[in-house]
């Protein structure tokens, strides 16, 4: 039996080199394509992240979460808040246990500063509580709801003695200080003495301090603020009885207390300005940094606060 066999057309060499100049061309095409879409999503956001220049009067939301602490670019974010004129009032959201002395202060500080520029009041949802509540006084008006956490009047500050447990594992602490106050109290000795007496100062002072601010812009008594200066919270309800808040509400209730009570227009837009929304390349450049955290296994984790605190549960997430 004979097997006959065909041999394959020859393909014309003019429709080879068409067909690879196609594919090629192709993929240029493409790498184009995406490339003009890459500048136009970075131009876009671009767009957002510069500075509007024309803006229509809004409320202006200032939120406080979490461990407070000192922060200078909040604190010209304030400044510039004072001196926008198209802010025509401020809520101060609120929801933290407290944190440093100092970064209550500065925040008491610029917002009684933003106060003498225009109306401000202070909402607290779950907790308002130590540098919190000091935060939450420098407004005008303050809400919380029924079943919030508030006040919590008191300075903090926390020793460890580590010293049988150093001694358990044979590690002797010394040093060479330039007085016998310096670094103290050391963390293998209990905190006693001259070093508990300078301690108890120290707490003393800026205790001093939040009572007074508490008792001038709660229009109370001295003697009935320290009564509530013991370190307790209250519910939101309880706090209004003892003159620690005005009204029991959010930021609806806030909104409408500004229109009745302070001639702001209804029908303003209300706009968060801290923390600064991440948009544009600031957007970017946050997503990218979380990346890049995760990749070398960095944590998000709270505030580590060390020194005087005016904090309401030590060491709780929040």
């Amino acid at each position: 039996m004979t097997e006959t066999f065909q041999a394959a057309p020859a393909r014309d060499p003019h429709a080879v080199i068409a067909a690879e100049q196609f594919r090629k061309s192709r993929g240029v095409w493409r790498a184009l394509a995406f490339i003009a879409l890459a500048v136009a999503v970075i131009v876009g956001l671009g767009r957002f992240a510069l500075p509007n220049s024309a803006r229509s009067d809004y409320v202006a939301r200032l939120l406080v979460n979490g461990t407070i602490s000192t922060d200078s670019e909040r604190l010209a974010a304030i400044e510039a808040l004072a001196e926008d004129d198209a802010a025509k009032a401020v809520i101060i959201a609120i929801n933290s246990p407290g944190g440093t002395t100092a970064g209550g202060e500065e925040l008491y500080e610029a917002l009684a500063h933003l106060r003498a520029a225009k109306p401000t009041v202070a909402v607290i949802s779950e907790l308002g509580a130590s540098a919190a509540y000091m935060t939450a006084i420098a407004s005008d008006q303050i809400f919380a709801r029924r079943l919030s956490i508030v006040g919590s009047i008191g300075v903090l500050y926390q020793h460890i003695n580590a010293g049988k447990l150093l001694d358990t594992i044979g590690v002797d602490l010394d040093k060479v200080a330039s007085g016998p106050l310096k670094a103290e109290p050391d963390i293998n000795e209990p905190m006693t003495g001259a070093p508990r007496a300078s301690i108890a100062a120290l707490v003393d002072d800026s205790f001093q301090w939040f009572v007074d601010i508490v008792a001038e812009r709660r229009h109370l008594s001295r003697a009935a603020t320290l009564a509530l200066a013991d370190g307790r919270i209250v519910t939101g309800r309880v706090g209004m009885q003892n003159g620690l808040i005005d009204a029991i509400g959010g930021e609806r209730e806030a909104i409408d207390w500004l229109v009745s009570t302070q001639d702001v227009p209804a029908d303003l837009d209300v706009k968060t300005v801290w923390p600064r929304p991440k948009q544009g390349f600031d957007l970017i450049g946050t997503l990218l940094g979380g990346q890049a955290r995760a990749v070398l296994g960095l944590p998000e984790g709270p505030i580590t606060l060390d020194g005087l605190v005016s904090l309401w549960q030590v060491g709780a997430a929040s």
